[in-house]
């Protein structure tokens, strides 16, 4: 054989080999990030779950993908979301912003990992329990149980003399109606009348606002919902805009000029939720993963807020404040 031929042919023999051993390695696992409202809005959350992730071992784009789906507010749609990510084959489902998302998923496979941030989640069907969850659903349960009725005993606190007090609703929302009987129980003991106005898009919540403006409340009380966080913004404006003191779900609220905000640490279940999507594609399984309870609660002030407004935060209230925004 020639030299020259008998170089050509080595090297390219040399050439041959790392796209032959590249096309042996087993595909990058993909996880479907299935989410019940806007994740453009909600990148701290996501840049919370990708740090979970990372602590497992698992870097977006170099040894795992993640296939986003977002129902943008509308819960009808969660079921074809969740279909199209089974459908490509996902390791491992993650889903979050309440319920829905995760039961969704649960009800159309029962051989994809389902993580999910959820609350009640016994109650709801999503785990048999949270030592044993059983079947392939498992994550981080917000302890919420009787949050509407300490939202609104401080909402008593910060606002003494209110007697009617709107709390803004989702019907739409599975947590709704739970949230919703909650409220009025705490608001029976309290003798508070509780008005219910619902809005499940932007124009319905300027209308309920209009509608505050006929017949003022005393105070705002919004549900517990993924899309009515979504739009945060445009309910902070609203209720500071028409000067109605609101007690606000998440920090976030807070953060963005909400008077106060009262719920569990919205970005740490993000993150515990990354660790355990990480531990599955390791090889664990749901059922062996006990759900993890999420128990840090914050109450937020904003001080800024309340002098915009013309409102007076108790001392007794601002004493017992774990951030107060200046």
């Amino acid at each position: 054989m020639k030299r020259r031929a008998f170089i050509t042919l080595v090297g390219g023999a040399s050439l041959a080999w790392p796209l032959a051993a590249r096309a042996q390695q087993p595909p990058m696992p993909v996880i479907g990030f299935l989410r019940s409202t806007s994740i453009e809005r909600s990148m701290h959350l996501v840049s919370a779950f990708r740090q979970g992730l990372k602590e497992a071992g698992y870097s977006e784009g170099e040894n795992v993908a993640i296939e986003y789906r977002s129902a943008e507010g509308q819960y009808d749609r969660l079921p074809e979301l969740a279909a199209d990510l089974i459908q490509r084959q996902v390791r491992v489902i993650v889903a979050t912003g309440g319920n829905a998302p995760a039961l969704a998923a649960k009800a159309l496979t029962s051989t994809i990992s389902i993580v999910f941030t959820g609350e009640d989640v016994v109650r709801s069907g999503l785990v048999a329990s949270l030592n044993q969850p059983g079947g392939n659903a498992t994550g981080v349960s917000l302890l919420t149980t009787d949050i509407g009725s300490k939202r609104l005993g401080l909402l008593h606190e910060l606002a003494p003399n209110a007697t009617t007090i709107v709390l803004l609703n989702n019907p739409t929302s599975p947590d709704a109606e739970r949230y919703l009987q909650d409220v009025q129980s705490a608001a029976r003991r309290l003798d508070k009348q509780i008005r219910v106005l619902n809005a499940v898009n932007e124009g319905e919540i300027d209308a309920a606002f209009v509608a505050m403006t006929r017949k003022r409340p005393d105070a705002l009380l919004p549900g517990v919902d993924a899309f009515l966080n979504s739009r945060r913004d445009q309910i902070v404006t609203l209720a500071n805009h028409y000067k109605i003191p609101a007690l606000y779900e998440w920090r976030e609220y807070a953060e963005a000029g909400g008077l106060v905000s009262y719920g569990p640490s919205h970005t740490e279940p993000y993150r515990l939720v990354g660790i355990y999507a990480g531990r599955i594609l390791k090889g664990a399984k749901p059922a062996d993963l006990p759900v993890i309870q999420s128990t840090k609660f914050e109450l937020v002030i904003n001080l800024r807020t309340a002098k915009r407004i013309g409102f007076e935060i108790p001392p007794t209230l601002l004493a017992r404040a774990d951030e107060v925004i200046e």
